[in-house]
């Protein structure tokens, strides 16, 4: 999943990943499969045959035989037993790195896989001669495991590198394989998820995932979706709340109508995100190629130095043909190939994890630098609905029985202010008084009626309030048209509110204004949190919106945002962005409507909000599955950690050759230090492992506020 498609250039397929055969190899190679377990199988596979292969090379060399002390069995053939088994494992292990090396070489795009291909040819070509002329010692047992030991090396980071980028795995295995479907006549069959279709109603028993997106019409439960949104608690569904295909029901039954199935579903659109982040390129990982390239140029150049200097000082020979093998074995970029896509693997597995959806790998890198991120106002730092922000009342009257009362006034009502109104008693737990005779008074406000009963009420009898009282609730209007006129305390409550940009509705009681609430667009919980914490990392904050400037002001100013603009129409907000691009500013878009799409374009980084449309979505180099501002702040600082990790990974893995090559070329020879083509293939599998644990360390990076 990490490969690149069957219909792009032969020259992309290389440079996407000098692990990747090119598409003109066999099956078992391809790019097709987009499936690094077909590459770990063929690795697995080839290292155990050629393992099982190499163990008679080893028995019978000579060398060995020396160093520990045995004499090997002998027959007649003997002889040929190591020239037999080292040309089969040759030719059987060799192989892929030897295509994978013509890939390299016919692209003329040089790095690890044409110098593995040099080192176990020019040791296979050696031995051959060796043992046809007499020349010398042939290099069977070193061929051998040079080859057995980069195959372990290979099936080891195919492991690491499907492990780590196994996102899509693990996803996928959260769409159960059948439902259980309602017919009409009541009863439950069970289907293959494929079968259901749109307004099919499904059964979601305890414990069981849901199989499709949609609407819970039955039943109370709580369900985890953390792998789908980061959200570590389980979420409560009531009968009308959606449901996300893939989560997992808690502890009770769900009816859920299915409103979303197949690749239409929110978990198959993450799927297809997450795989949109694996297959694009990074600038770090471009760089890591060209330091690889550059490297096979100089093991070259001191493979060509080593063996001038060592033919000069001892003639051609064995010694010079291991310095040269040796020099060519270690400087194979193993652990360069691998320090970047592995840290880039595991980061985009983090984040979507945590509701952090990379489709552009670039982006997540340039989130490391961002010095000013502009965020949409409506929905994205506040919650895109009106809310009670501040309650003030008469003298006389206490704040919780006047809201209790404008709540039981506008029970009735479904205007988005009256919701807000209900929603803030609720918050406080207040006792709502019944009320009878509703009545909506168009443009104005609403009117009701308290029945006598309630005159009774904790609070409402010591305020003078009459039985079958008619009380009033709503804005400006209502006072003209009742010809109320509030005391100096519920004006100057209004004066303050409206330069806040807020609005205020007012409660009215026997021809006085006794109350009034004053009304905005909620900020958000988290955007505080997000803000500081985005702050902390010497980040500017700008603010863009269509509202007036004093909402602009109000909003800016209980965030702590640097910069705002306001009364933007929706056609100029990537003006804005252009604006901020002109200082040399490197700037971040997060937004989530239509109207943010050219923004979120024109930006350096777009961030949408994953429940925005689709076109904001779309538009964007990276997805918010929550609603959650703080979100933000994680992208910026995984970034940064994981960036971090490329850079550890890229000094190690290209500074070791630096010490590498001289030893490997007998720098030390003098003193009687010379490393070996097997002692050589050793060093560089040790690097490689260096860079793999370096980079799972990522896993354990606190990177949330």
């Amino acid at each position: 999943m990490c490969g690149l498609s069957a219909s792009e250039s032969e020259r992309d397929e290389k440079s996407e990943s000098v692990d990747q055969p090119s598409e003109h190899e066999p099956d078992e190679h391809s790019h097709e499969d987009h499936d690094h377990s077909g590459h770990e199988e063929l690795f697995k596979q080839r290292f155990f045959a050629c393992l099982v292969l190499s163990l008679p090379v080893l028995y019978y060399s000579e060398m060995l035989q020396e160093w520990f002390g045995y004499a090997a069995i002998t027959f007649p053939g003997s002889e040929f037993v190591a020239p037999i088994l080292g040309a089969v494992v040759f030719i059987y292990g060799g192989v892929p790195f030897l295509r994978m090396g013509a890939v390299e070489a016919r692209n003329r795009e040089p790095g690890m896989m044409l110098l593995i291909s040099l080192a176990i040819t020019v040791a296979f070509v050696y031995s051959i001669v060796a043992v046809a002329f007499g020349i010398g010692e042939p290099l069977f047992w070193e061929l051998v495991t040079l080859i057995v030991i980069f195959l372990l090396g290979h099936w080891i980071e195919m492991r690491s590198v499907r492990r780590a980028s196994g996102a899509l795995d693990e996803l996928a295995e959260l769409m159960p394989d059948t439902a259980e479907r309602i017919t009409e006549s009541g009863d439950v069959e069970e289907v293959r998820v494929d079968q259901l279709t749109e307004d099919d109603l499904v059964l979601v028993r305890p414990g069981a995932n849901i199989p499709a997106d949609g609407v819970v019409e039955e039943g109370e439960s709580n369900v985890n979706e953390a792998m789908i949104t980061g959200e570590s608690r389980p979420v409560k569904k009531e009968p009308g709340d959606e449901a996300i295909g893939g989560t997992t029901n808690r502890d009770g039954s769900l009816r859920v109508r299915v409103t979303a199935t197949g690749e239409e579903t929110t978990l198959s659109g993450i799927m297809r995100l997450v795989e949109e982040a694996q297959e694009s390129r990074s600038r770090t990982q471009i760089l890591a190629d060209r330091a690889a390239g550059w490297l096979f140029y100089a093991a070259i150049a001191v493979a060509a130095v080593t063996a001038v200097a060592w033919t000069v000082a001892v003639g051609f020979g064995l010694p010079v043909i291991e310095r040269v093998v040796t020099v060519l074995v270690i400087a194979c970029p193993h652990a360069l190939g691998l320090a970047v896509p592995l840290v880039v693997a595991i980061n985009t597995t983090m984040a979507a994890r945590n509701g952090m959806l990379i489709r552009d790998r670039i982006a997540m890198e340039e989130a490391r630098d961002l010095d000013t991120i502009v965020f949409d106002k409506t929905g994205t730092l506040t919650k895109g609905e009106q809310g009670v922000v501040e309650v003030a009342t008469t003298e006389d009257w206490d704040e919780d029985e006047a809201l209790a009362l404008m709540a039981a006034a506008e029970s009735d009502s479904e205007h988005m202010i009256a919701e807000a109104v209900r929603a803030e008693a609720r918050e406080r737990e207040l006792s709502v008084p019944s009320v009878r005779e509703f009545e909506a008074l168009k443009g104005r406000g609403v009117r009701a009626t308290l029945e006598v009963e309630t005159a009774a009420a904790p609070g409402i009898g010591e305020s003078g309030m009459q039985d079958e009282e008619t009380i009033h609730v709503g804005g400006p209007n209502l006072l003209r048209y009742l010809d109320v006129e509030p005391d100096d305390r519920l004006t100057s409550f209004a004066d303050e509110a409206g330069e806040r940009g807020q609005g205020v509705v007012y409660l009215i009681q026997d021809e006085q204004a006794i109350g009034a609430v004053a009304l905005a667009d909620v900020i958000r919980e988290e955007s505080y949190e997000a803000i500081e914490a985005l702050h902390d990392m010497d980040v500017e904050i700008a603010m863009l919106t269509g509202d007036s400037k004093d909402v602009a002001r109000a909003v800016s100013e209980e965030l702590d945002i640097d910069t705002y603009f306001a009364e933007v129409l929706p056609e100029d907000k990537d003006k804005k962005i252009i604006e901020l691009q002109e200082q040399n500013k490197l700037v971040a878009m997060v937004g989530d409507g239509v109207n943010d799409a050219p923004a979120l374009t024109r930006s350096d980084v777009g961030i949408a909000i994953g429940s925005g449309t689709d076109v904001a979505v779309e538009s964007a180099e990276v997805v918010l599955v929550e609603n959650d501002p703080r979100d933000v702040a994680h992208l910026v600082r995984l970034s940064r950690k994981s960036y971090r990790k490329m850079q550890e990974n890229i000094v190690w893995a290209a500074g070791y050759n630096v010490f590498a090559l001289p030893l490997a070329a007998g720098i030390l020879a003098p003193i009687g230090i010379l490393l070996s083509p097997a002692v050589g293939a050793v060093l560089m599998s040790a690097s490689t492992v260096i860079v793999a644990i370096n980079a799972q360390l990522l896993r354990r990076a606190e990177f949330k506020v």
